[in-house]
């Protein structure tokens, strides 16, 4: 069996398994954004077709960004995107996109804890450590973010949440 022949198969295997992740209406979705983007009907979507999409959505990437883009997803060094890349693609997105922190939400617990809005100021890590104390929750908030001082600020409370 070729090397080809067994990428192909886990590349489909793959994609079955993103596919099974994903409801129709999603998939629809994905199928109509490729077709889209695929201006040409080669069903690939190369170098300027990326570009053209990404100026549609405002975006203006150099040539260095367009093929790093496409090298993130390009599974068989083809240098264009296939579908199966573009929902691999999609399938990380929509991973990342699951466990990013959202920012209002940090927004609001540091607020929550005694933080200002304009997320300026400082914490105590003492208040901090009694609330996740009250939470039954074993943190040593100075520990984690390292500090040996009695307040943390907003990006440490923010990495303290990633």
């Amino acid at each position: 069996m070729s090397l080809a022949h067994t990428s192909s198969m886990a590349r489909v295997a793959f994609n079955e398994e993103f596919a099974a992740r994903l409801n129709e209406e999603e998939i629809e979705m994905c199928k109509k954004a490729f077709h889209m983007y695929d201006k040409n009907g080669s069903g690939t979507i190369d170098v300027k077709e990326l570009r053209m999409a990404m100026e549609s959505l405002g975006q203006h990437p150099t040539d260095e960004d367009l093929y790093l883009m496409i090298s993130q997803v390009d599974e068989d060094g083809s240098n264009e995107i296939d579908f199966g890349e573009f929902m691999h693609a999609i399938m990380m997105n929509k991973t990342m996109t699951a466990h990013a922190v959202n920012e209002e939400e940090v927004l609001d617990a540091w607020t929550a804890v005694g933080g200002n809005g304009d997320t300026s100021g400082g914490v105590s890590i003492s208040k901090l450590q009694g609330i996740l104390t009250d939470f039954d929750l074993r943190v040593d908030v100075a520990e984690i973010v390292g500090s040996s001082k009695p307040e943390i600020d907003y990006e440490e409370f923010k990495a303290l949440l990633s």
